[in-house]
């Protein structure tokens, strides 16, 4: 009380000072009180100036003071709990439901099945960027606080709040990373779930909106929220995390700082704050969020040509959105929404396969082969694990590898293969604008809905393939007889091989890259809906949780080159025998040649998520 009084006793003091002038030449018999508030009231440009200067300095000095308590007259001190919002813990509890979708879809073996198969898929894709956006939360506060420009809490109350807060957060990742141990997508570790970064990321971006954007501009905690969002992205984007350790990391995160926060409330009471919340007096629901969340919809693409089909299975999609609205009254309003959904594989399928194992009588292009070069020795395979086991004895034979070794010999044909995964995930960008939808429940419970038309773009899974060793030669005789009922010597049409031999070295050396498989779309019309429900927590901030359907029809292409290799690890003459060999006996038909399958396809996408609102 006495301080409050000293202060408003400095202020008087000082305006009956600036304003001395004024008063010199009044007439106390004639002051009448019209008059003498029209002179109090004037001021001076130059005196203006000086106390604008006076204020500015005072908002803008650095501030260096980090243990000095400084508390502000007219703050509203916080309540134990009285600021949390409980909104990650939905987000924890979504990761907790997604953790079974999920696969091991690279294959890291060079002897697979008596050889190296192209089935050693590494990723390509790889930024270092999540490693310091992380920290894009503290350093802003930091620096901003610094700079002197003042925000929710002092030096010592602020301190507090971030040190509890990551604490928190260590003891809850850490104590259920070692607790679950999940492995990760890339198989590197097992301490996958749920996400440290993340939970950092968001950490610091709750800390950013609780010190400056609730207290001097909400664009801080979009800042904040979106560059959080980002590092979770990016985590899966590096194959170093699955969608469920990104969500649960995120409502870690979010929850330790919400205790954090509300712990500190409890010891500093009202010691130590500086500014209030803002307070917008608008009710119209116009609004700019972004959104993470799941996509539940659409996992398989089944791709057919000439009888043969191709399978390739996906995870569920990562969807981030940036959404806008602007309201004419509580309950109509117009906007759009960008849209970003990348969906990974959960394997590769049938186009890691060369040999079409499910079906016994189809193509076997190492047959005629082993039948000439080892006659006699064949066996006629009846199980998946017999052709296997002709792959592998063929290869001892020729010398290419032996009992002893996991991997192709330095006389291979091919003594190394592998793909490389330049993107692992097809990703879809929507752009969409429409009605929005609010029906007020209560002060601070509202549903929505929206209809929407957009368009979609795709950006295509692409996979290069890698393979070197040594060039072959192989000797033989080709009969063919292309008269009217023409028959080979297994009395069906097409060639007769004779004279087979092995393949010989020529002594040359080869090595290929090419693109080994690309899946992609052409762009399409979208349309979309969906369910909301919005807590308005603050008079300008809001959580959202929806459910948002978008229906959009899909012309999918896949291009598969496997046997490009062949034609450098081959002469002209031994390339020729391979493709005929395989024309004649493949199911498609087509021998090294490129294929390409498509597919039309409806895609019904399902979308559960959470978004952070800034209300206009």
């Amino acid at each position: 009380m006495k301080i409050r009084f000293f202060l408003t006793l400095i202020a008087v003091v000082l305006s009956i000072q600036a304003n001395a002038d004024s008063f010199q030449d009044m007439e106390a018999p004639n002051l009448d009180v019209p008059s003498m508030q029209a002179e109090v009231e004037k001021m001076s440009e130059q005196n203006i100036f000086e106390l604008n200067k006076v204020n500015v300095n005072t908002n803008t000095k650095m501030d260096f003071d980090f243990f000095k308590q400084k508390t502000k007259p007219g703050v509203k001190p916080y309540k134990f709990m009285d600021d949390m919002t409980f909104v990650g813990i939905p987000l924890f509890v979504a990761g907790m439901a997604l953790k079974g979708d999920k696969a091991m879809f690279r294959v890291n073996q060079k002897a697979a099945d008596g050889g190296k198969k192209n089935t050693q898929l590494l990723t390509d894709f790889k930024t270092g960027i999540d490693d310091y956006t992380q920290f894009f939360g503290p350093a802003m506060v930091v620096g901003l606080k610094l700079g002197g420009y003042e925000g929710r809490s002092d030096w010592p109350r602020l301190l507090a709040s971030a040190g509890m807060s990551y604490a928190i957060m260590a003891v809850l990742v850490n104590g259920i990373k070692y607790s679950a141990k999940e492995m990760r997508p890339d198989g590197s570790t097992a301490n996958s779930w749920p996400s440290g970064h993340t939970a950092t990321a968001f950490v610091g971006a709750t800390l950013l909106h609780k010190e400056y954007g609730l207290t001097r501009s909400p664009w801080w905690s979009v800042a904040g929220y979106g560059v959080a969002t980002a590092t979770g992205v990016m985590r899966v984007l590096n194959n170093r995390h699955w969608i469920s350790d990104v969500m649960s990391g995120a409502g870690i995160g979010i929850m330790s700082t919400e205790l954090g926060y509300a712990l500190c409330d409890l010891m500093f009471k009202g010691r130590g704050l500086l500014r209030n919340d803002l307070e917008i007096k608008s009710e119209k629901p116009s609004f700019f969020g972004i959104s993470m969340g799941v996509g539940l919809g659409g996992k398989d693409l089944e791709f057919e040509s000439n009888g043969e089909k191709k399978t390739i299975q996906f995870r569920a999609a990562t969807v981030v959105d940036a959404e806008g609205a602007y309201f004419f009254n509580k309950y109509i309003g117009v906007g759009g929404r960008l849209r970003v959904r990348a969906q990974s594989a959960k394997n590769f399928g049938d186009f890691t396969q060369y040999v079409a194992v499910e079906d016994l009588d189809a193509w076997q292009p190492l047959q005629p082969y082993y039948e000439a070069a080892f006659p006699g020795d064949y066996v006629t395979p009846t199980s998946d694990a017999e052709i296997m086991q002709n792959r592998r004895t063929y290869f001892q034979k020729l010398g290419y590898v032996s009992d002893s070794e996991s991997a192709w010999n330095e006389n291979a044909p091919v003594t190394d293969s592998y793909g490389v995964i330049k993107s692992d995930h097809i990703t879809e960008f929507t752009a969409s604008v429409g009605m929005y939808f609010n029906l007020p429940l209560s002060k601070h419970f509202s549903l929505g809905t929206k209809a929407l038309i957009g368009r979609s773009i795709t950006q295509e899974l692409d996979i290069d393939g890698h393979a070197e060793g040594n060039r072959k030669d192989i000797s033989y005789k080709l009969n063919m007889d292309n008269t009217p009922g023409g028959k080979d010597s297994d009395g069906d049409p097409g060639v007769t091989f004779s004279e087979l031999k092995y393949p010989n070295n020529t002594g040359e050396k080869w090595t290929d890259d090419w693109e080994y498989l690309t899946i992609g779309a052409k762009s399409s019309t979208s349309f979309g809906t969906g369910l909301s429900l919005t807590y308005r927590y603050k008079s300008n901030f809001s959580w959202r949780v929806y459910v948002d359907y978008d229906y959009t029809r899909k012309d999918f292409t896949a291009t598969y080159s496997p046997f490009h290799f062949i034609q450098k690890g081959t002469t002209s003459g031994a390339n020729l025998l391979m493709d005929a060999a395989m024309t004649s006996s493949s199911i498609d038909g087509k021998g090294l040649e490129t294929r390409q399958y498509n597919i039309r396809k409806h895609m019904n996408y399902v979308t559960l998520g959470l978004s952070f609102l800034v209300n206009i």
